[in-house]
């Protein structure tokens, strides 16, 4: 059974930092990656990173901000947030794909519950 189960939301102070992550189960997952949703808004993708960490891609708003790692021993992908913004908040999703290549929504098979991040201004 596929699963994603992710850890580390919460409330913070902006400029405040948060690190997340997400541990999968059931498969093997060329492409680990995040993506968060606000109120109101669509999905949006964060982060993603590959097998070997080799390649990292960021969305626009978070560049600079947050780095993407994973830890293949473990199933593990994190997320660091660093330089919170208020603009930050969203609940944000793991997902998981068998390959490597999409950063949209849709081309991810496997996703975590996702976990609410609020940040304060």
């Amino acid at each position: 059974q596929i699963r994603l189960v992710e850890s580390g939301g919460g409330l913070l102070q902006a400029g405040n930092s948060l690190r997340r992550s997400c541990v999968a189960s059931g498969h093997t997952f060329r492409a680990m990656g995040w993506f968060r949703q606000a109120p109101g808004k669509e999905r949006e993708f964060v982060a993603v990173i590959n097998w070997d960490s080799s390649i990292t891609y960021y969305g626009d708003s978070v560049k600079g901000r947050f780095t993407i790692s994973r830890d293949n021993a473990k199933n593990t992908v994190y997320l660091q947030m660093n330089a919170l913004k208020a603009e930050d908040t969203a609940v944000y999703y793991c997902a998981a794909d068998t390959q490597f290549g999409g950063i949209t929504a849709d081309h991810f098979q496997a996703w975590g519950q996702g976990t609410q991040v609020t940040v304060s201004s």
